[in-house]
């Protein structure tokens, strides 16, 4: 069994950042040793002095929220280019949202394109199940037909959220029901809230009805200050002692991007997206909640379609391959430790996986390497999806992914120049 060492590294997660080496074997970290110059024996041994004294070994992240457009949209992305992206943006655990074609609504849809994704051996991917057939909004999916332990187990274990994208559920009692199933499976509701109402109204009512389910409510994308006042509100409320738990995450591209990019883009076609890219004020919300703790963590929303697919106004960005770059740049005041928090320990526990997020012993092998000082300009060409389309397009950043690594092998190894 192959054994690997990280020697003479900074090493962060949301609890620590000291020097020192990490061992790997089996899949596992099996040794975390501080200190600068130990000689850990291992069968491959990357040692942090080789690289520039800015690189930093972290948790590999772990992403709530992308579209990896397979089965259906090949244009858009494939599997294979989805997951490639993925790793270059130092994701090795990612969601994948429901609204392919076919609708993943059945735990066999499901856990077939799990499996496909395993065979790969990029990432551990889990297909988000719609809440209802089709998502079309009138009876549910098959969660009724997911059971935790037993001869289901295994198809159960492949689905960790459920959602039903953009769309929501407009119909209240088909809405609660899901809930109730969700509450039942032990898994989070991820709520769009960008179809009819507006943002903060939508948000609100997803709370309510979360409340009355007593399960847990995940929104998403968060992109207004008015949403963000309601939720802070709601996690100080008294609903947190009914079995109601709510989280959120917000995307680098409300992060790091505004309305005044969705118009030199064009607000219908290259810079169309949901939620729309909204104010400077906006985003300056999104940074405070960042900071203060009302967002849990911070999710990409990658979304690539083709140059055709946005020309026609297909919303949404292609958002793995700059994600850390984008946050590190708007974020570097807040520390390395809290925005692992935010891209790993946290997203991990949102999916209740917890075995991973952190630089400890007995967990999965999966690191992420990064240079925090390198600058590089955002090039589209360069990208991994097949999707080109971002805001960021043109900027200089700051922090590049150098290595990844899945339960202790390397999936990507950029170049100076990746």
């Amino acid at each position: 069994m192959e054994r690997l060492a990280f020697r003479n590294f900074r090493m962060v997660d949301f609890a620590g950042d000291d020097f020192g080496s990490l061992i790997v074997e089996g899949g596992r970290i099996v040794k975390v040793m501080g200190g600068v110059g130990k000689r850990p024996e291992a069968d491959i041994t990357i040692d942090g002095k080789n690289l520039p004294k800015t690189a930093v070994l972290m948790p590999a992240f772990t992403d709530l929220h992308a579209h990896f457009r397979e089965p259906g949209f090949p244009q858009k992305e494939t599997l294979e280019s989805a997951s490639l992206s993925a790793v270059a943006g130092g994701f090795v655990t990612a969601v994948c949202m429901a609204n392919t074609d076919p609708v993943m609504d059945l735990a066999e849809k499901t856990s077939a394109l799990k499996a496909r994704s395993d065979s790969l051996g990029l990432l551990d991917l889990y297909p988000v199940m719609s809440l209802t057939r089709g998502m079309e909004g009138r009876e549910l999916s098959g969660i009724r037909d997911l059971r935790p332990g037993g001869k289901g187990e295994r198809q159960f274990r492949s689905v960790l959220m459920l959602s039903e994208d953009g769309k929501d559920v407009l119909d209240e009692g088909i809405f609660l029901a899901a809930m109730a199933e969700a509450k039942r499976l032990g898994l989070p509701v991820s709520c769009h809230c960008d179809a009819g109402d507006t943002e903060a109204d939508a948000v609100s009512r997803a709370i309510e009805l979360g409340c009355k389910a007593g399960c847990h409510v995940h929104i998403a994308h968060v992109s207004t200050k008015e949403s963000l006042k309601v939720i802070r509100r709601a996690k100080g409320s008294k609903y947190v002692d009914l079995g109601f738990l709510l989280t959120c995450e917000v995307t680098p591209h409300h992060l790091g991007a505004t309305v005044e990019d969705a118009v030199r883009m064009g607000e219908e076609s290259f810079g169309r997206v949901n939620p729309p890219l909204a104010t400077e004020e906006d985003r300056r919300a999104v940074e405070e909640a960042l900071l203060d703790g009302t967002v849990d963590a911070i999710a990409t929303d990658h979304a690539p379609h083709s140059r055709t697919d946005k020309i026609s106004g297909a919303p949404g960005f292609t958002g793995f391959d700059a994600a850390f770059a984008v946050c590190l740049t708007r974020l570097a005041d807040m520390g390395l430790s809290r925005l692992s928090a935010l891209m790993s320990a946290n997203p991990a526990r949102i999916l209740g996986l917890h075995d991973r997020g952190r630089l400890a012993e007995d967990l999965r092998a999966d690191l992420v390497i990064v240079d925090t000082d390198a600058r590089w300009t955002v090039d589209p060409a360069r990208f991994k999806s097949k999707g080109k389309c971002t805001p960021f397009e043109g900027r200089e950043l700051r922090g590049k992914v150098l290595m990844t690594v899945n339960r202790g092998r390397i999936v990507y190894q950029g170049g100076s120049d990746a």
